[in-house]
């Protein structure tokens, strides 16, 4: 049971969270001057401290390097005492389980950090063994040009010994390379180990300025994390070794363990500035969901492809209000982006969608041009269209649609001419569509709603809870993208009201947020619900971990989530994902929005 930390904000597997000791520290953090080992068995028996809440005390341990065999490990296995104080418990890796600490370390860190492959596996493997709401920390292993990936992979302590032991070795490190102190003739730096002159700089003022660069960077991966936004350091910082590179794509590359992490929606901007952009947990989902859960029910209407716009959303952009008054509702417009892939017109709001921001040099890779090609065939194949019409410039654009145009063997009509928001383009835009119904404003707004339901809860999520196509028992009220959705039932409302209210449309994060009549018509629909199961209380305000009896698997941060216990029911947004809040004993799991004791 975890008493002395809790984690407060997440980004990814990162996390910002606070070791509660009597002056409270903020994680990711260096461990030394909070911390007190009672001591290795292997060099004798050890008393279990009295321990208090000044520092977090490392229990009496038998520490095992990598490559230990398993039957080394279970003779020597220490039993672990119940702590009544801030505790940590040396483990290793592959035997990692929870003995009820606070904080876990891991004995062999040094046996793979630095190995790309063994560092991902030996990360996922204790964080699958341990709570999830305890700290892990690294020791002996962390500089200023590692300690952000550390902490990406969901490091949360570490030691400055490594740092210290290369100063004192004449190693002058700094957050992207590591320098001989003798081959420079001036310090790069300003903290206060430096401000000694450089004929005077020692290799013991050499080991302080190592510390101070630690502890700085510290302080920016913390900041990052705050603000969302360590993903986009990372892809920056990993290339300045080549381990930590390797380690980098090894995290991208093991799926389940970063989505499970990283919320679903957030105010942070995705920045796509590199190829590594593309394997993006918020990327990659978007495109699964948009090609796994979206579908089209414009079927009326021919799909009418367009290029994205630096304005996001895009209807509020120039040239889609251009589409727009050429169109009159008559296609179905769809954008192609990097590094999105295609996004709907409903879900144009829908994060990550209106938060990205991308390099714009008007040439693909084509690393960019095979992703947005593949994700606009898997969306053709599973959305019928009469015709599709492409309405995009010839960079990038073109190729990507006369990729797909083959391999699904339908036809595109091209018209375009020399830029999409020439007055002859728009010309041609315009009678490629006559003839062609329009749809109405109504239809817009609930195949929005539809749309963003499909994208939120699973595969026909939308028709369950408001009815499909030419059977909607919903009506929609407000200006777009600020919709309120209402049962079709005007004697359920108050007065003046058009029915119960059952859902807002989120505008800042494209998502839908339910009154408790939604979420109430959302458990009886056959649409998949995000559960989380409570104990015998009401609810006001948040629902904490240690309330939590069980959550599903599938619910993420940011998700919308129906509470449910024996004297409530509720409904909120996830702070937690469903598996941390089964197995979290601190900290926010909901936020709760309506409650009804029943």
């Amino acid at each position: 049971m975890t008493d002395y930390f809790e984690v407060h904000e997440r980004d990814g597997a990162a996390r910002l969270g606070e070791v509660r000791l009597a002056e409270p520290v903020s994680t990711p953090a260096l461990a030394d001057p909070f911390l007190d080992d009672a001591g290795s068995l292997w060099a004798g028996d050890r008393e279990v401290p009295d321990g208090d809440e000044t520092a977090l005390t490392v229990l009496p341990h038998r520490s095992f390097p990598a490559g230990t065999r398993d039957e080394v490990r279970e003779s020597f296995a220490v039993e672990h005492p119940d702590a009544e104080y801030p505790s940590a418990a040396v483990v290793d890796s592959r035997s990692a389980r929870d003995l009820g600490a606070d904080a876990y370390l891991l004995s062999d860190a040094q046996g793979f950090v630095g190995h790309g492959e063994a560092f991902r596996d030996a990360v996922v493997r204790a964080k699958e063994s341990l709570p999830p709401d305890a700290a892990l920390g690294l020791s002996g292993v962390a500089t200023p040009r590692n300690v952000a990936v550390l902490a990406y992979a969901g490091v949360d302590l570490v030691d400055a010994t490594l740092a210290r032991t290369k100063g004192t070795q004449g190693m002058y490190l700094t957050a992207d390379a590591e320098h001989f102190l003798e081959d420079l003739d001036e310090l790069p730096c300003a903290c206060p180990a430096c401000a000694t002159p450089r004929s005077e700089f020692t290799r013991a003022d050499c080991a302080d300025h190592n510390v101070n660069a630690l502890r700085a960077e510290l302080r920016r991966v913390r900041e990052r994390v705050r603000s969302g936004r360590l993903r986009d350091y990372v892809e920056g910082q990993a290339r300045h070794e080549g381990w930590l590179t390797a380690a980098f794509r090894e995290f991208d590359d093991q799926w389940g363990y970063l989505e499970q992490r990283t919320p679903l929606m957030r105010d942070a901007e995705v920045t796509a500035a590199s190829a590594e952009t593309l394997d993006r947990v918020e990327i990659r989902r978007f495109a699964d969901r948009v090609t796994s859960r979206y579908r089209n029910r414009f079927s009326d209407q021919p799909l009418v492809l367009v290029p994205c716009s630096a304005t996001k959303p895009y209807s509020d952009s120039q040239s889609h209000r251009q589409f727009h008054d050429a169109i009159k509702w008559r296609g179905h417009t769809v954008s192609m982006t990097s590094p999105i892939g295609v996004v709907p017109q409903e879900l144009e709001t829908t994060y990550p969608a209106q938060h990205y921001d991308s390099v714009v040099t008007g040439d693909w890779s084509e690393d960019e041009i095979g992703f947005v090609a593949e994700v606009l065939r898997r969306y053709l194949e599973r959305n019928d269209y009469s015709r599709v019409i492409a309405h995009v410039p010839e960079d990038g654009y073109r190729e990507i649609c006369e990729r797909v145009e083959g391999a699904v063997d339908l036809e595109f009509e091209y018209t375009c001419v020399d830029h999409p928001t020439t007055d002859e383009s728009l010309g041609e835009l315009n009678a490629a569509l006559q003839g062609e119904p329009a749809y109405s404003k109504r239809e817009r707004e609930h195949n929005t709603v539809r749309a963003i339901a499909d994208y939120l809860l699973g595969d026909g999520a939308g028709d369950d809870l408001f009815g499909g196509p030419g059977e909607a028992d919903v009506r929609t009220t407000g200006r777009y993208p600020k919709l309120q959705v209402w049962g079709d039932d005007p004697d359920a409302g108050r007065e003046g009201e058009p029915g119960e209210q059952l859902a807002t449309m989120v505008p800042q994060y494209g998502t839908l947020s339910f009154t408790l009549a939604g979420a109430r018509r959302w458990v009886a629909s056959d649409a998949p619900t995000k559960r989380v199961e409570i104990d015998s209380f009401v609810p006001h305000g948040s629902v904490l971990a240690p309330g939590v009896v069980d959550a599903a698997d599938d619910v993420r941060v940011g998700d919308e989530v129906v509470i449910e216990g024996p004297k409530a029911f509720a409904v909120g947004r996830a702070a937690m994902s469903g598996p941390e809040m089964a197995g979290s004993t601190r900290g926010v799991a909901v936020e709760v929005r309506h409650a009804d004791e029943k």
